[in-house]
């Protein structure tokens, strides 16, 4: 369990990074989502889903 929390408090490091580092970069791609179309969304959130679960699998093996 303590690896979930880790993991979970790594994506709010990673995000809070963007945000700091890059944020108009940030404030464009949020715009851009806003114009896409759900099925759109959908793509990009299965692909980014599996390149996730795959660089995983990846690590853990």
């Amino acid at each position: 369990m303590s690896e979930l929390w880790s993991a979970l408090c790594l994506v709010a490091i990673l995000e809070g990074l963007v945000l700091f580092a890059i944020p108009a970069g940030w404030k464009r791609a949020a715009l851009q989502l806003l114009q896409m179309s759900d099925g759109q969304v959908r793509a990009v959130g299965g692909f980014i889903l599996i390149f996730g679960l795959t660089l995983l699998w990846a690590v853990k093996h």
